[in-house]
């Protein structure tokens, strides 16, 4: 089959070996896949792909199932899906546990379709799970523009969780307070803290998501309120910081730790269930939809990847396959 591979600092579409179908598992003929920074750091040497995982970019993909595996009852060939992936999405085809991959939402593209697994995985597994945020609790969202970030601004909208987003420019703010963002903050307009506090008129903020890591983590703290959490999700400012143990025992803040890439199969499949039950219905309302920036060919992913780095996108940018 085909797909992209990296050959040092190149990219370029050639031939691959088929990936093996096993038990439980389902083969997708790939229509369309997504970047994501994780992509970059792979592609630069920086995150290696979990043990037993293909070394194809990719993280998510959406298409038709095209083979079964022994035991799989949730689909049939030729249905719809799309897929949370480990590796292999910029591929004619994945192999992927049934656990996974969901049917495409009704009335979505394949291209739209693209654009979920990934940031919705990430965005309510980490404020819903992982950090328990609760109806009517206040979230800061770092990256607000990103994918993740506008996937988090609209479950926030839907389950009632009020948010201020931080963001690199006055049109990427503008795209998030359109989306349901309350306010937000320029980057370029220094600290974050006086903004969110003003915002938020004392009370504190209850659950920050964090892809920034080092760089944030002080002021990260003294906007959380009391029992407030902190998920760092990115390291893209850094990974060494000095923590305040004082500030996190006064108010008994909890900060956590969390990658989706390298989870068991079992805990990815129950973040997909999740979406399934809670998320799923509102995409099919019409309450939350998939943010595109843009859609390439697959044969653009040089291009795709530098508007990434280059940090241009608001939303996903999704790469079509052929046909």
């Amino acid at each position: 089959m085909q797909a992209v591979t990296v050959d040092g600092e190149r990219l370029s579409w050639g031939t691959v070996a088929r990936p093996e179908l096993g038990a439980g598992e389902v083969r997708i003929r790939v229509r369309a896949t997504a970047a994501n920074r994780a992509d970059l750091a792979q592609r630069a040497g920086a995150y290696p792909p979990p043990p037993g995982a293909s070394p194809i970019l990719g993280l998510e993909c959406a298409g038709e199932v095209t083979e079964v595996g022994d035991g799989v009852q949730r689909f049939r060939v030729g249905d719809a899906v799309c897929a949370l992936l480990a590796g292999g999405g910029y591929a004619e085809e994945v192999v992927v546990a049934a656990g996974q991959a969901l049917p495409i939402p009704r009335g979505l593209s394949l291209v739209e379709a693209a654009a979920l697994p990934e940031v919705f995985a990430t965005a309510y597994l980490n404020l819903y799970m992982e950090a328990e945020l609760r109806r009517g609790d206040r979230m800061l969202i770092h990256a607000g523009a990103s994918g993740v970030g506008t996937a988090a601004i609209q479950l926030g909208v839907v389950f009632d969780n009020p948010s201020f987003v931080t963001v690199g420019s006055q049109a990427k703010l503008d795209a998030c307070l359109a989306l349901g963002a309350d306010a937000g903050h320029l980057r370029t307009n220094g600290d974050f803290v006086d903004a969110v506090t003003s915002w938020h008129g004392g009370g504190g903020i209850d659950v920050v998501l964090d892809p920034v890591g080092a760089n944030y983590l002080a002021s990260n703290l003294k906007v959380l309120g009391l029992d407030g959490r902190l998920v760092v999700i990115g390291l893209m400012g850094g990974v060494t910081a000095e923590l305040n143990l004082g500030a996190l025992m006064m108010k008994r803040l909890r900060v956590i730790g969390s990658t989706l890439r390298a989870r068991p199969i079992p805990a990815k499949a129950a973040v997909m269930d999740a979406l399934y039950d809670e998320v799923w219905p509102h995409i099919e309302a019409g309450r939350i939809r998939p943010i595109v920036d843009r859609v390439a060919p697959i044969a653009e992913v040089e291009a795709v990847h530098r508007a990434m780095a280059e940090d241009e996108n608001v939303g996903k940018l999704v790469m079509e396959l052929p046909a």
